[in-house]
């Protein structure tokens, strides 16, 4: 049975070591499951008994792209305006309870393993349907318009309505689930999973143009991250500046599998900010 990693409630006792496995540093960060806890949650306006862990945003010499938050929100709770940023598109995927998605006036219901790609100026809103609290991943990126091409249309669907596809030569053991096409050129990033069988691997470095964030939703693994290996489990995030050097190898014993952010199909910037000429 699929499963996916939440944060905990609560905080560490007293008697709890401090020694842990978060770090920050010039090309990539670790945030463990361990530090997701109470204190650092947020609140956003327009969200009604709802909570957040902001695990990503945009920031000037690291990451630039996208923000991504973990959502909390309890039975009734939720959203009628829930996108301030009229140009931001969006990915939803849930992973714990039910919600009710309202696009253009149509209701959706989304379970565990349910995405949700929300083009530029959609008109949605959210609600908590259930008897549980909803939890769910909301990725969110200005939307970058390419000569010629119409921004994509809504997605919506589960991760149980895709086959994952093999990477060439792994005999299964690295697989990718893709909920758009990759050679679709209306969209200017994805968000997958990626699953690694045990003795599955990134059998090199890879290095790359795209921005990463990397949530693990089940197992366990070691991850190549610039010149370090780290052990990460369920409930970890890796956020990955672009061209930082990464590879994988998954022990089990079960699948690792990750959420994963790319941004992709787009030209570099050559003017503003991180880039050479001013912004016109």
């Amino acid at each position: 049975m699929t499963s996916y990693a939440a944060p905990r409630d609560g905080l560490p006792p007293q008697t709890a070591l401090h020694t842990g496995r978060a770090v920050f540093t010039e090309a990539y960060a670790v945030i463990p499951r361990g530090v997701m806890t109470d204190i650092v949650t947020s609140f956003l306006p327009g969200w009604d008994r709802t909570r957040l862990w902001v695990i990503a945003r945009p920031m000037t010499g690291f990451s630039e792209t996208f923000s991504q938050y973990i959502m909390e929100v309890e039975p009734g709770g939720g959203s009628d305006a829930p996108e301030p940023e009229a140009g931001a598109e969006g990915v939803l995927f849930v992973t714990e309870g039910r919600a009710t998605l309202t696009l253009a006036g149509k209701p959706h219901l989304l379970a565990p393993g349910g995405y949700a790609y929300l083009p530029p100026g959609a008109a949605w809103a959210l609600r908590n349907t259930g008897a549980a609290p909803l939890r769910f991943h909301w990725i969110r990126k200005l939307y970058e318009p390419a000569p010629g091409l119409p921004p994509p249309d809504p997605v919506i669907t589960n991760e149980q309505h895709h086959t994952p596809g093999a990477m060439p030569g792994t005999e299964g053991r690295w697989a990718t689930t893709r909920f758009v096409r990759h050679d679709d050129l209306r969209h200017d990033m994805q968000v997958n999973i990626v699953t690694f069988l045990p003795g599955g691997l990134i059998p090199f470095e890879e290095t790359h143009v795209m921005e990463h964030g990397l949530y693990v939703l089940e197992g366990k693994a070691v991850y190549r991250l610039n010149r370090d290996w780290v052990e990460v489990e369920a409930g970890d995030f890796m956020w990955l500046r672009a061209f930082c050097p990464q590879a994988c190898y998954a022990a089990g014993p079960g699948p690792f599998r990750y959420l994963l952010y790319k941004d992709m199909n787009r030209h570099a910037r050559l003017r503003g900010p991180g880039a050479f000429g001013a912004a016109r």
